[in-house]
């Protein structure tokens, strides 16, 4: 058998699946022991973030005279930005949404909106050409020819939303992390308020302090800091909180924030009632997981459990009904 024909076999496709799903597996439970503290490397993008933010502040108080050392942009140079600007894939691939999207993700800067848009270009192509290699030139699966086009068709629209779902799909993984902290977080940015810390220090404080449970909260928090300090609205800066996490418990609590600083409100009193709701949100989370669990267990119960518990209930009734007919059939003796 040649390699196309063994790349052709659907014997094989199956056999390379299930490996591949349990080498998924096995790195998925491998995964929080094999990780890294990426905390310093955070906390370091942070800090460059920080730094524009100070550039423009001070790019902002100079005018028009400021050197051009001061300025914000970040150093995005290279095949892919030319590409991108050659065949001016924003404008061809305008998404109003993209830049939000990429913050949820944790991609910030001109750099990830740039490689977003290459990927959205060339995914689409490639996912077909392999689609192409694979139906038409291996003659894989032995499919008919309309299912053929259709799958390759398929695929090339499915490459043109890869990015997207790839995206999304880090952004709820970052906003589930976030999330199973912040109740923590809010009652010590509480004890830090009522112990007379300003909101900077106590905000930098807690930053600090939930790292060990949550990176993206302490960047997230971190990454406020610096916006209260050189944006030039505190009000900005705790809506772009909330706008990166997407999250109605966050929210709530920069706009609580927001209104206590403008009316002059008890900050303590109002953290204290978010606190207690952003844990019972989790708790109500927690418990929509647990409900939804029988739904989500019938199917792997059906294709998997059953068949062994009939194997191993039925088995041996078929294996002594078997024996005993074998024996009759051996000392059977037709009449005369």
């Amino acid at each position: 058998m040649s390699f196309v024909d063994a790349l052709a076999d659907p014997g094989n496709i199956v056999a390379a699946i299930v490996a591949l799903g349990s080498f998924a597996t096995i790195i998925t439970l491998a995964a929080p022991a094999m990780k890294g503290d990426k905390l310093d490397a955070r906390m370091k993008s942070v800090a460059t973030r920080r730094e524009e933010l100070r550039r423009k502040s001070r790019a902002a108080l100079g005018g028009p005279g400021t050197p051009q050392t001061a300025s914000i942009r970040r150093n995005d140079e290279g095949l892919i930005k030319q590409i991108v600007e050659r065949l001016d894939l924003k404008r061809l691939l305008e998404d109003a949404t993209v830049v939000d999207k990429l913050a949820q993700a944790g991609f910030r800067g001109s750099k990830p909106v740039t490689t977003f848009y290459f990927f959205r270009l060339v995914m689409p192509f490639v996912l077909a050409v392999l689609a192409v290699i694979y139906f038409y030139g291996m003659h894989g699966l032995n499919l008919a020819p309309m299912t053929r086009l259709c799958a390759v068709v398929a695929l090339f629209v499915g490459g043109y939303y890869a990015p997207n779902l790839y995206v999304t799909n880090i952004a709820a993984k970052r906003r589930e992390s976030i999330m199973s902290a912040f109740p923590d977080a809010l009652d010590l940015l509480l004890i830090c308020v009522e112990a007379g810390m300003s909101i900077e220090a106590a905000i930098q404080k807690v930053a600090g302090e939930v790292g060990g449970a949550s990176i993206e909260l302490a960047e997230e928090l971190s990454l406020l800091t610096a916006e209260l300090s050189y944006l030039p609205e505190r009000r900005m800066a705790y809506e772009g909180l909330a706008k990166r996490t997407n999250h109605p418990g966050v929210k709530a609590v920069t706009t609580a924030m927001i209104q206590a600083e403008r009316y002059g409100t008890p900050l303590g009193s109002a953290l204290r009632i978010m606190a207690k709701e952003n844990r019972e949100m989790r708790i109500a989370s927690a418990e929509k997981k647990a409900a939804q669990l029988p739904a989500k267990l019938t199917v792997p119960m059906i294709l998997f459990f059953l068949p062994v518990l009939f194997v191993v209930i039925l088995g041996p009734s078929v294996m002594r009904g078997m024996d005993t007919f074998a024996h009759k059939g051996r000392y059977y003796t037709a009449p005369k």
